[in-house]
């Protein structure tokens, strides 16, 4: 594991990408995880995330699972909070790998652990003036 942050900071894919490369690493696979400008077909205008204090020992923890279960694995994961605008890279993550399939694999339950398992929720605001807290990617 490189990295595990939680962050008011912007964070990005390409700073992820460099924490974890490495000579023994065939693969480098990212996820940007950008807000967008809808929500089960309603407009978003812009969001703010929220981090329980326990977040950053979470994420700390999320990615020691993961490097546990995939240990030829190399890991970078960051994770914003505060207020975010449509585009804005809410989770960036890169997972480093000898092949390919390993490398699409562990990042694949990296971003499921995060989002099952890392308290950080979501206040969307909509184009018709509403609300809605939601679970932080889900």
């Amino acid at each position: 594991m490189r990295l595990a942050l939680v962050t008011e900071e912007a964070v990005s894919v390409q700073e992820m990408a460099r924490l974890v490369a490495d000579e023994r690493c065939g693969a480098v696979v990212t996820f940007d995880g950008v807000v967008r400008n809808h929500d089960e077909g309603r407009g978003v205008q812009r969001l703010a995330y929220t981090a329980h204090p326990s977040a950053q020992q979470v994420m700390d923890e999320v990615l020691a699972d993961v490097t546990g279960r995939f240990p030829d694995v190399i890991i970078a994961a960051a994770h914003r909070y505060g207020p975010l605008s449509i585009g804005d890279c809410a989770l960036a993550c890169a997972v480093a790998a000898p092949h390919r399939k390993r490398a699409f694999e562990a990042c694949d339950v990296l971003v499921d652990e995060v989002k099952a398992r890392l308290p950080i929720w979501k206040e969307q605001h909509f184009d018709d003036g509403t609300q809605e807290w939601v679970a932080a990617l889900g």
